[in-house]
C-alpha cells in the first residue's frame, strides 16, 4: 500500500530542514505524497515543488492556519491551496505580523523573569519564516535556560505559563471563506478530546471539510472516534506525523511518513475537492441566459 503524509513543516515556519530537503526525506522515506503545511505561510512551497517534481513525489500545497476556538486555539490544515493569491497572501502577512508582535511580548516577559534573550535571538532561530513558539523554545535551550523544547513549554512557554502571550486568532468561518474561495480544503488538525461530535457538527456548519484523525498525539481510541464521528457526518479524514525535524518528536510529532497514512485519503480528499468545485460553478452556469 501507498502512504503519504499529509501534515509536515519546513524551516518556511518552525521546522528544521529547508522545504526541498523536506522533498527529498519524503522520497527517501518511500511516500507517494506529501503536503508541506507550514504555519501561516506559502513560502516554501516553491522550493518544495522544484524539489519534489525532480524527485518523482507528489506536493500537496498546504498551509496551517490557527484559529479561535472555545478552548483557546484550533489548528487548521488548508489543503489544495494557490501559490501567490492576492487574498491569501494578504492574509497569511498579516498573521504573521501578529506573529512577530507576540514574540517580541514573550522576550519581553522573559527578560523580565531573568532570562537573557533578545528578539534578534528569535528572528535567527526563525531564519526568516514564520515566527512561533518553537523558536523561542529553541533559543531557550541553546541558552541553557531549558533542558529541552518540553522543558521549555512547561516551564515558561505553554498555556497557563509565566513567558504565555495570547494569540490574536482569526474565527474558523474566515479562514473556511478564505479556503474555499481559493479552492482548497479545510481540515481540522489533531483534536484530541476536543473533538467532540457536537462541536465537530457546530465546526463542519461553519465551513469545515475534515478532519486530521491520524496524528502521533492520538491515541488508537482518539482515532477510531473521530474516523466514526467524521463517517457520520460525511467528513473526510486526513493524517500526518505533523514532523518538525529529527530532533523535535516528543509526544505530538513522528518521523516523516511514520503515520503511515493511505494515499486513497488523499485521493478522496481530491475528489471531495473536485465535487465542491463542480458544484460551486453549477449555479452560475444555471443563472446564464
Amino acid at each position: 500500500m501507498e502512504h503519504v503524509d499529509l501534515h509536515c513543516h519546513s524551516t518556511a515556519s518552525d521546522g528544521e530542514y529547508p522545504p526541498a530537503e523536506v522533498a527529498r526525506r519524503a522520497k527517501a522515506a518511500g511516500l507517494a505524497a506529501f503536503a508541506l503545511t507550514d504555519h501561516d505561510t506559502t513560502a516554501g512551497i516553491t522550493e518544495a515543488a522544484r524539489a519534489a517534481e525532480s524527485l518523482g513525489v507528489r506536493l500537496v500545497v498546504g498551509c496551517e492556519f490557527s484559529v479561535k476556538a472555545p478552548w483557546g486555539e484550533l489548528h487548521l490544515l488548508g489543503y489544495f491551496l494557490p501559490v501567490g493569491n492576492p487574498a491569501l497572501e494578504g492574509f497569511l502577512d498579516g498573521t504573521r505580523a501578529a506573529r512577530q508582535r507576540r514574540a517580541n511580548q514573550i522576550v519581553v516577559r522573559l527578560q523580565r523573569l531573568g532570562v537573557a534573550i533578545e528578539l534578534a535571538d528569535v528572528e535567527r532561530a526563525a531564519g526568516g519564516g514564520a515566527m512561533g513558539r518553537p523558536h523561542v523554545a529553541r533559543v531557550l535551550v541553546e541558552r541553557g535556560a531549558s533542558i529541552d523544547m518540553n522543558d521549555a513549554f512547561r516551564s515558561y512557554l505553554g498555556r497557563g505559563r509565566p513567558a504565555y502571550v495570547e494569540k490574536p486568532l482569526p474565527t474558523l468561518p474566515q479562514v473556511a471563506d478564505l479556503v474555499h474561495a481559493v479552492g482548497g480544503m479545510l481540515v481540522a488538525a489533531h483534536l484530541g478530546d476536543h473533538g467532540t461530535e457536537g462541536q465537530i457538527r457546530q465546526f463542519q456548519e461553519q465551513g469545515l471539510d475534515g478532519l486530521e484523525v491520524r496524528h502521533p498525539s492520538h491515541a488508537v481510541g482518539t482515532e477510531r472516534r473521530l474516523t466514526a464521528i467524521a463517517a457520520r457526518l460525511g467528513l473526510a479524514i486526513s493524517g500526518g506525523s505533523d514532523w518538525h525535524g529529527d530532533s523535535d518528536f516528543g509526544d505530538s510529532h513522528a518521523p516523516l511518513g511514520g503515520m503511515e497514512v493511505p494515499l486513497e485519503w488523499l485521493e478522496k480528499l481530491d475528489q471531495r475537492r473536485a465535487t465542491a468545485s463542480r458544484d460551486t460553478v453549477a449555479p452560475d452556469r444555471r443563472a446564464e441566459p
